[in-house]
């Protein structure tokens, strides 16, 4: 493993401790913050994600939407992922990856804006996720069929100088964090 690959795996083992030092520092502002990006989308299909370990929670936000709300489900491995309608208080199942996703039987939604977990991200929009490519496979297919808003939610302290990118990384559009919006 070299050049790229190698740099985000060093870099994912460091900020999954980082995260956790965060997360124990609470949240702050960041649903506010989110809410308020949030407010401007009314009524567009909005993403968002169940959290899991130390992510930050963007469910709050997501439940004050204006608008029809989805979580992301994992299909297979190396697949975009599938949206399914999501409504506070909805139960959910065990998804892959050790996810909490809505039922089969909830409907599929294609979402315009989405909130997006990370590990870390950088001024220019770059994002760390876990390693899978979902997110970016993802938002390469939604982006190829119109405009699509991606937002980076996590905490300040995920801030790099830089992510180490591929050609296939897909940046993002916003960064919302307990400190405020940043826009790469």
């Amino acid at each position: 493993m070299s050049g790229p690959t190698a740099e985000k795996a060093a870099l994912r083992k460091a900020m999954v401790a980082v995260r956790e030092r965060a997360h124990a520092q609470g949240q702050g502002a960041a649903p506010a913050h989110l809410a308020a990006v949030l407010a401007a989308h009314t009524g567009a299909v909005l993403a968002g994600y169940h959290p899991m370990r130390s992510e930050i929670d963007p469910l709050p936000a997501l439940g004050e939407h204006r608008g029809p709300t989805c979580l992301p489900v994992v299909m297979a491995a190396r697949q975009p992922l599938v949206f399914r309608a999501w409504t506070p208080g909805a139960a959910l199942v065990p998804g892959g990856f050790g996810t909490q996703v809505p039922s089969a039987a909830a409907p599929v939604l294609v979402p315009r804006v989405l909130i997006v977990p990370l590990l870390a991200f950088d001024l220019r929009g770059g994002r760390l996720g876990y390693g899978g490519g979902f997110y970016d496979r993802t938002l390469a297919g939604l982006r190829a069929q119109g405009a699509v808003l991606a937002i980076g939610f996590a905490y300040a302290a995920q801030q790099v100088a830089e992510v180490p990118t591929e050609a296939t990384d897909q940046l993002l559009d916003l960064i919302v964090t307990e400190n405020g919006v940043l826009r790469p």
